[in-house]
């Protein structure tokens, strides 16, 4: 087993928690350490029974450990993971959930995440520290870039490329051919039928850029 902490502390924190306990019930594989958080207010207590243990801090003091960062924020995620890459010898663990289904040829970058109900198609590349959230689907030929997140019941069609830090709220859905620039965020519900450039906020169906970010 491969001790596992957990970088983050709320709601979703929780549900990361969930995803390594159901990984152990089919095959022991994780030795769950606790939480960290950076509000060191929080240190000594516990969710689910599991310590928070402090902050980035505790890292070098236990460079054996797995981290998985269980942030849905794409920019927090990106800052937290700047700092631990600085760390000597520091790894990410990569978890998906066993009812999650993942076809051949589907590369996972470390650090990502994937939730129960996703549906991973074929000859799709995912990039590090991406979260795809309960019942996402990613369709042939996608590609995922780092930091992208995907809240629960995204639908990205085939040969889409979702730019680096994207973030894609719950039930939006991503046409066939398109792609999206980097760190822009599709709104909740929203239908991506034209590219999208990078650093906006685009809504509705079809989405449309309201503001530059």
């Amino acid at each position: 087993m491969t001790d596992l902490v957990l970088f983050g502390s709320g709601g979703f924190a929780r549900e990361v928690l969930q995803i390594a306990l159901d990984q152990n019930d089919v095959a022991p594989t994780w030795r769950i350490r606790g939480f960290l958080d950076d509000n060191l207010d929080l240190k000594g207590t516990q969710i689910h029974n599991y310590p928070i243990l402090g902050g980035g801090e505790w890292l070098p003091e236990n460079p054996e450990v797995r981290v998985a960062i269980a942030i849905g924020s794409p920019a927090a995620k990106r800052r937290v993971a700047e700092r631990i890459d600085a760390l000597p010898g520091t790894s990410y663990a990569t978890l998906v959930h066993p009812r999650a289904w993942v076809g051949r040829r589907v590369s996972i970058g470390e650090g990502s995440i994937v939730c129960a109900g996703s549906l991973i198609t074929t000859d799709i590349r995912i990039g590090r520290h991406v979260v795809l959230n309960l019942d996402c689907t990613v369709g042939h030929d996608a590609v995922l870039h780092d930091f992208v997140t995907a809240a629960p019941s995204v639908n990205i069609s085939g040969d889409v490329e979702v730019g680096e830090g994207v973030d894609l709220g719950t039930g939006a859905v991503v046409i066939q051919g398109k792609s999206i620039g980097p760190w822009s965020i599709v709104g909740a519900g929203s239908v991506v039928v034209k590219d999208l450039p990078a650093n906006v906020t685009a809504v509705g169906a079809p989405s449309k850029p309201i503001k530059e970010r």
